[in-house]
């Protein structure tokens, strides 16, 4: 059974985070392991912009995590808790945190994008010319760099897809080169 299937089955053919109907789409949850139902939600088109843009979000748009922060699945609790961690300085949204509890492994699942962190304290990845990375992203190189404990060399120009981010470093990430993944430093890639 295909995951839009199964997911159309688990949510009874409606967004997982706001109940509409039409416009439903597979929405990978970030970052994943295996992938697969357990690590993704089915949502309409107008959560997903809004969840990949938060320059376009419609607060009232968000009350219904009302409701589906109480899911029994947990990538749509982890979806909710993001949403809501985003939107808390409007201040209903974080009387629901205040209310929601995440196990320990879903909490650091849901805060593994950097959802929820102070500004301040939000390790940003920028790439050479500047541009924010964000966890999936793909980039290409820029310069030829040896891989330390290898006799590897990743090429100017390889594209490396699907990035994931140290949340600890801003100028590690790492990706997949030949089949390795590698770390490599932000200063020498370019965002896609």
């Amino acid at each position: 059974m295909s995951i839009e299937r199964e997911l159309n089955k688990r949510s009874g053919s409606k967004c997982e985070l706001c109940g509409a109907t039409e416009n439903l789409k597979v929405y990978q949850v970030l970052p994943t392991k295996k992938g697969g139902i357990n690590e993704s939600i089915l949502a309409c088109t107008t959560c997903i912009d809004q969840i990949e843009n938060p320059d376009t979000q419609d607060l009232n748009h968000w009350r219904s995590l009302n409701d589906s922060m109480w899911s029994e699945h947990i990538p749509v609790q982890v979806v909710a808790w993001r949403m809501l961690s985003r939107l808390r300085s409007a201040g209903w949204p974080q009387e629901l945190l205040d209310q929601m509890y995440l196990d320990e492994d879903t909490l650091a699942w849901a805060q593994a994008t950097g959802e929820g962190e102070d500004d301040e304290n939000k390790v940003i990845h920028r790439d050479s010319n500047g541009v924010i990375l964000e966890h999936g992203d793909s980039v290409v190189l820029i310069k030829d760099l040896k891989v330390k404990g290898s006799s590897m060399v990743a090429k100017q120009g390889t594209a490396v897809r699907n990035i994931r981010l140290d949340h600890e470093n801003a100028e590690y990430i790492e990706g997949k080169v030949d089949g390795q993944t590698i770390v490599i430093i932000t200063q020498y890639v370019k965002k896609i």
